[in-house]
């Protein structure tokens, strides 16, 4: 329990040090986890025993459901078409009691679906299933019966364990990848090469026949050759008791109430490559009758280099600030960072830096703040793919190369095809030819 208790302290020394200084930055029903003791305990478990470690994934998981709206998540809010096919879809469980989360590959077809509406069907799902298995471990299944080169989207799989690995902890009993087809093979070497050692011991590859090690006939559908008679219906989740308290909010588009600052951009601060740099602008105009202070933080110190990032401004005055990203980190690493720019009133621009820095302190409760997310331009993407293709060992490039095997494996497929229904056509005629010339020459020779 000491260590439940330093994760709960540290947790909320980085809230106050940090971006996030006033802790409705989060939404409040994500701060109530951090109350739990079996929650933290889980978050402790997933990293392996390490307190900085759990704490480190404790902040980034209350950043990236404030970000997505994870509570919000409902039946109305993601696509009902997607949900009602039943590729995804959680029933029965395994030899330790835990439920199975399924994914139907064989009724997945790439080209029809939309990936990110998909990706809100999975959140759905595993928000679901943890509200009602109440933080209790599942198991990941990968029904890959039938299934074949258009059937499988290492985009959707990979965020997947994503998901799992980084924001949703010690949820995962076992990972089955059931009746993987050869030709398939390649695309789980990539996924088992990006997953954990821990989760990799948890991987099962298996057949039919050795489905019951690992899920009881009871508990197998009949098309995995169980008595499972069970076929996919949708029903709405029963939420009762959902949390009505009112949300503190934090973004660029709901600090500003109180205009002590106008800035430009407000919402979003989109970097592309300037002459072999990654960078951007952010204006600030005092719109205060009086003097104020300005700081501006990010998330990601390491990666930007911010100029000015402290300074003071008369009335109605502006500055300029220039956000360079530090060599080594690609354009598309910016995007789930967060900058903000905290300002006070100050008697005067003049103000020694001693007297600012007690005056920063004093009325720390009282400081704007504005929020502002980050984005990528178009130009940036397409030197972005250059930069990921370059870099041999990165995970992008590995799937980059396997999704372009995968494409081309897909044309020489359709290519074999055409020539398949090329050469029986021939044949076909040829045996017409034939069998008419036959009879032909069997008709001349009876003349004679």
């Amino acid at each position: 329990m000491a260590k439940i208790a330093e994760i709960r302290m540290l947790f909320e020394a980085k809230i106050k040090d940090s971006l996030s200084e006033k802790p409705g930055c989060f939404d409040t029903r994500d701060l109530e986890r951090a109350k739990s003791d079996k929650y933290l305990y889980r978050v402790l478990e997933h990293c392996q025993n390490n307190v900085q470690l759990a704490v480190d994934m404790l902040y980034d998981i209350m950043v990236w459901r404030k970000d997505i709206g994870a509570n919000d998540i409902s039946h109305e809010t993601v696509n009902m078409d997607y949900l009602k096919e039943g590729v995804f879809f959680p029933h029965g469980r395994d030899i330790d009691s835990c439920l199975l989360f399924i994914m139907k590959a064989k009724l997945y077809v790439k080209s029809q679906k939309n990936v990110e509406e998909v990706k809100k069907v999975i959140i759905y799902w595993l928000e679901r299933i943890e509200r009602e298995e109440d933080g209790k471990k599942i198991t990941l299944f990968f029904d890959m019966e039938s299934c074949g080169l258009n059937n499988m989207d290492i985009e959707v799989i990979m965020y997947m364990v994503t998901l799992l690995k980084s924001y949703y902890p010690n949820m995962i009993n076992y990972v089955i990848v059931y009746q993987l087809p050869w030709m398939l093979s390649a695309g789980f070497k990539i996924v088992k090469g990006l997953l954990p050692a821990a989760a990799v011991e948890r991987l099962r590859m298996i057949s039919r026949d050795k489905l019951k090690d690992l899920v009881a006939p009871e508990q197998a559908l009949v098309c995995w050759g169980g008595k499972d008679s069970y076929v996919f219906q949708f029903s709405p989740e029963n939420r009762v008791n959902i949390d009505k308290t009112p949300k503190h909010v934090s973004f660029a588009e709901d600090c500003q109430s109180r205009e002590m600052l106008l800035l430009s951009p407000s919402k979003s601060l989109v970097f592309r490559n300037f002459n072999e740099r990654i960078a951007t602008q952010l204006s600030i105009t005092n719109m205060e009758e009086s003097c104020i202070a300005f700081k501006i933080r990010t998330t990601a110190p390491e990666k930007y280099v911010v100029r000015p990032s402290t300074g003071t401004l008369t009335s109605k005055a502006s500055q300029t600030i220039n956000i360079t990203v530090n060599s080594g980190f690609p354009l598309t690493f910016v995007e789930k960072d967060r900058f903000l720019v905290v300002s006070i009133k100050i008697p005067s621009t003049n103000i020694s830096q001693k007297d600012l820095g007690d005056l920063w302190k004093a009325t720390s409760m009282k400081a704007d703040e504005y929020r502002l997310k980050c984005s990528t331009g178009d130009v940036g993407k397409s030197s972005t793919k250059f930069e990921k293709v370059n870099d041999t060992n990165s995970v992008e490039f590995k799937l980059r190369d396997i999704q372009e095997s995968h494409n081309k494996l897909v044309k020489n497929l359709d290519t074999v095809k055409l020539y398949q229904i090329f050469t029986l056509f021939l044949s076909f005629v040829g045996v017409i030819f034939g069998y008419y010339a036959y009879k032909n020459i069997k008709n001349g020779y009876c003349q004679q």
